[in-house]
């Protein structure tokens, strides 16, 4: 008989030791060593040990569930996929590589292919989020302050999305003007999901770029605290998709952005 996942004690067990990952990539980014994967992008050392810290403590708690991670990824067998875990040690590591604040430390749960809980730290800006499911999603700042997240509420303000540059593709554009957004700021890296979480941003659109440990754990923690997700064909996002390919992504704080 199989052993039944329980997402809130999972992802609670990990937040004493997600700080201790940020305590390191903090560390390791005084003394980083900069290498180049086989995909031509970077990855330091710090990258590294963030992921043996997550990946060892992940195993103990969770023998049973298979472990995805991004830097571990040619290791990872070519097989159908429905439980298990997304790790993206350092996500935005040309932010973190520079000695930015937007990098984020992240573990996404998949349970029948959709993201049920998830757990980012931004290690920098001292933001711990993470969810275990729907209104169950939680920001805990400088390690005391929790605050539960609600972005479903309504706002009386301007709509500001997020995108992932400054100087947005035509497609992107053409999704804002849709939805009446005339402002938008550029940011890097999975912090994009909880800031929209937090009610901080309302709307984020991306065409099919990275890959599902980029999105796993923000999709959880965004989804959790009320935001509506999809893509563009406004179809719902699984995961363990050939490849680990995301299609494209459209993030609403709530249904009266439309």
């Amino acid at each position: 008989m199989k052993k039944k996942i329980n997402p809130e004690h999972l992802i609670k067990k990990l937040i004493p030791v997600f700080y201790k990952a940020g305590y390191a990539s903090i560390q390791y980014s005084k003394k980083l060593k900069i290498f180049i994967k086989d995909d031509d992008t970077p990855v330091s050392n710090g990258d590294l040990e963030v992921d043996k810290i997550l990946q060892k403590f992940l195993k103990k708690i969770s023998p049973e569930i298979e472990i995805v991670s991004e830097e571990t990824i040619k290791n990872t067998k070519i097989k159908k996929r429905k439980t298990f875990w997304l790790v993206d040690p350092i996500d935005g590591t040309s932010s973190y590589i520079k000695g930015g604040s937007e990098y984020t430390i992240n573990a996404g749960l998949i349970v029948n292919q959709k993201a049920v809980a998830g757990i980012i730290y931004a290690p920098k800006k001292r933001r711990l989020f993470y969810s275990y499911g729907k209104n169950n999603a939680y920001e805990i700042f400088n390690k005391k302050k929790k605050i539960k997240l609600n972005c479903s509420k309504i706002k009386n303000r301007d709509k500001i999305a997020l995108t992932n540059s400054s100087k947005p593709s035509e497609i992107i554009k053409r999704i804002l003007r849709k939805y009446k957004i005339n402002h938008f700021v550029s940011m890097r890296s999975s912090l994009k999901f909880c800031m929209i979480a937090s009610s901080e941003f309302d709307f984020y659109a991306a065409k099919a770029r990275a890959r599902e440990w980029d999105y796993a754990a923000g999709h959880a923690i965004a989804e959790g605290a009320g935001a509506i997700i999809r893509t563009f064909q406004n179809k719902k996002i699984l995961y363990g998709k050939k490849g680990f390919k995301n299609p494209s992504l459209l993030i609403r704080r709530n249904s009266k952005i439309k």
